[in-house]
């Protein structure tokens, strides 16, 4: 009975691996499908990464530094390895725990490329136990497990991501994260955009669509140059060359909405003028009416 019970598992098991195995095969079929669907635009990507090196917060903490024989080492930090990776796209990275074994475990770091078939993996061993004032203390909680072999695993990451990103890439993002912290750089160009919508809402009434409708396409495809173009035109309404009905046309809703209501206005102008008598009515009884006066006063 013990052997049929043991049969039982195995097999059920097997099943269960294998089922799970065609799930991840399905998974990365899709992954890989989706990508070539959506091929990444380099020039697109590029600037994403640059744009986001602008921001302050990014640039702080993008590059790190540690002294190392006299000398003083730099690098592209995690935080700017996560950047380039999401604005690189169609690029898979990350951490697997592939055993946990007694008192130690077994992780994968990983980054592919789907579009190249490109990838970097780092298999290591992560002990558990972690070192605090001169002593090793083991740890039992899965949390502490789970963030020990977390931060163990970024490092590699960004080790496997600045492998399969073009190394030229790296440098601008690096060089561009530097000129932020410098104060030479402007702010992002999302929030630029975004700051000038929220200028000509508030001070001129002109909204989103107004701006859309007057260059002719939407603002994620606006550019640098349709940025200047519009600053030019807010400049000419604050010093008052223009008007907005010069630059801006209302929205067609508005104007439809204004002729019905003309329509509707002329209407009950004419059904008031269809009710309302004549003068020339009003006159021969208004006549009539003193006529009849005056001869009931000559019979009295």
């Amino acid at each position: 009975m013990s052997q049929l019970q043991q049969q039982y598992e195995g097999q059920q098991q097997g099943a269960l691996a294998q089922a799970s195995s065609s799930r991840e095969m399905e998974e990365v079929k899709g992954q890989i499908f989706m990508a070539r669907q959506f091929p990444r635009n380099v020039f697109q990507s590029e600037q994403r990464i640059l744009d986001n090196c602008k921001r302050p917060a990014l640039a702080q903490v993008a590059v790190y530094s540690y002294p190392r024989g006299g000398t003083k080492v730099e690098g592209p930090s995690i935080r700017l390895a996560e950047v380039l990776a999401q604005n690189w796209g169609n690029l898979s990275f990350g951490v697997k725990e592939l055993e946990q074994r007694e008192g130690e475990s077994v992780a994968l770091a990983y980054a592919w490329d789907l579009e190249t078939n490109v990838r970097q993996e780092k298999v290591f061993t992560v002990k558990h136990s972690r070192k605090a004032k001169g002593n090793i203390k083991k740890l039992d909680d899965p949390r502490d497990i789970y963030e020990l072999v977390a931060n163990n695993g970024a490092r590699r990451v960004r080790s496997c991501i600045l492998g399969v990103i073009p190394g030229d890439i790296v440098e601008k993002a690096v060089e561009e994260c530097n000129r932020t912290m410098q104060g030479n750089n402007k702010s992002p160009f999302k929030d630029r955009i975004a700051s000038a919508l929220t200028a000509f809402k508030e001070k001129y009434r002109v909204t989103q669509d107004q701006i859309e409708g007057r260059f002719g396409y939407n603002l994620d495809a606006f550019t640098e140059r349709d940025l200047a173009d519009l600053i030019k035109i807010y400049n000419s309404l604050k010093d008052g060359m223009s008007k907005p009905e010069d630059w801006f046309s209302k929205g067609a809703k508005k104007e439809e909405n204004s002729g019905l209501a003309d329509q509707f206005n002329k209407g009950d102008k004419d059904t008031q003028k269809e009710d309302k008598p004549s003068n020339e009515d009003v006159k021969p009884n208004d006549n009539i009416d003193e006529n009849e006066a005056e001869q009931e006063k000559l019979s009295l």
